[in-house]
């Protein structure tokens, strides 16, 4: 019988421990985690739920309870009937529209309309199904992004959890070259799955996609393929501010960064970081409580 812990909580602190859930770089493999609106009536009323396949440990009930700030809402444990429990996860997550992107789970069909490109990424221990509101809103930029004319020929996506954000800039970059890492060493069969299922081709070519483990820029294959004209980085604005400057050293001249995972309330600390590395807003969007920053290289070499 598999089980599964809940949690009801503000919607911020229910996102807040999402994105926490996501940087956890020894998080337990056996705890599916997704975030969802209760009740349309109460929109700011979120439920957590961490599904595992047998009766939860002490030790991940406190894996959950550190994912909130104290004082901890209550967790609650729940047996539940013989199923797929990561299948159970992925109920209620519909589909996303985020500008010319379709995301969607295996339970649902690709969207049918001409010029939209269909991603199926199952809910899984990775981060980034597009139903974040962070993931959504780079989706967003990046089409934006792509129809304001910018050029892209060598990009890299840092905490790339499922690897959505990379498929989607190659869409858009066809012929990039293409880096993504995580410091989840669960992200890399997660990619290589997901790459798998939606056509996207491995390997480190144009038109390819390089993916490692590694912590931030740490890692001699990412600095080996830098400079990059494009950097995107969805995870948390600590680590973005902690970043900046090797982010920075790694950009080509007129380069652009897309940056997200970073409340609103944190957005001015973060651009101020970038601004001391040379970057500049280019554009910004925000999804919810969420800030996505379109930063571009101010220096001309």
């Amino acid at each position: 019988m598999s089980w599964k812990l809940a949690v009801t909580a503000p919607r911020l602190a229910v996102e807040a421990a999402l994105a926490r859930q996501e940087m956890d770089a020894d998080w337990d493999p056996d705890l599916v985690v997704t975030g969802f609106e209760v009740d349309p009536k109460e929109p700011e009323i979120w439920q957590l739920d961490a599904y595992c396949p047998g009766k939860p440990s002490q030790r991940q009930r406190n894996a959950v309870k550190a994912l909130f700030d104290d004082p901890a809402p209550q967790i609650r444990a729940e047996e539940l009937p013989d199923a797929d429990w990561v299948s159970e996860s992925q109920k209620g997550m519909d589909p996303i529209r985020a500008g010319r992107f379709f995301v969607h789970t295996p339970d649902h069909p690709a969207h049918a309309e001409k010029g939209v490109r269909s991603f199926c990424i199952p809910a899984a221990q990775a981060f980034g199904t597009g139903q974040h509101a962070t993931t959504a809103g780079c989706l967003v930029m990046l089409d934006a992004m792509k129809r304001r004319g910018v050029v892209v020929r060598n990009l890299a996506d840092i905490g790339t959890g499922t690897g959505l954000l990379a498929f989607a800039a190659m869409h858009l970059w066809p012929r990039a070259r293409a880096t993504a890492s995580d410091i989840d060493p669960v992200c890399l069969p997660a990619v290589c799955d997901n790459a798998e299922l939606n056509g996207v081709p491995l390997g480190t070519g144009r038109g390819e996609l390089a993916m490692v483990i590694a912590e931030g820029m740490d890692d001699g294959l990412i600095q080996q393929r830098a400079p990059y004209d494009l950097l995107i980085a969805n995870i948390l604005a600590g680590p973005l501010i902690d970043l900046s400057p090797s982010f920075a050293a790694a950009m080509a001249p007129r380069s652009h960064i897309v940056l997200s995972g970073l409340l609103t309330t944190q957005e001015a600390a973060v651009r101020r970081a970038y601004r001391k590395v040379g970057f500049r807003l280019q554009a910004r969007l925000t999804n919810g409580d969420w800030s996505i920053l379109w930063l571009r290289q101010r220096y001309l070499f």
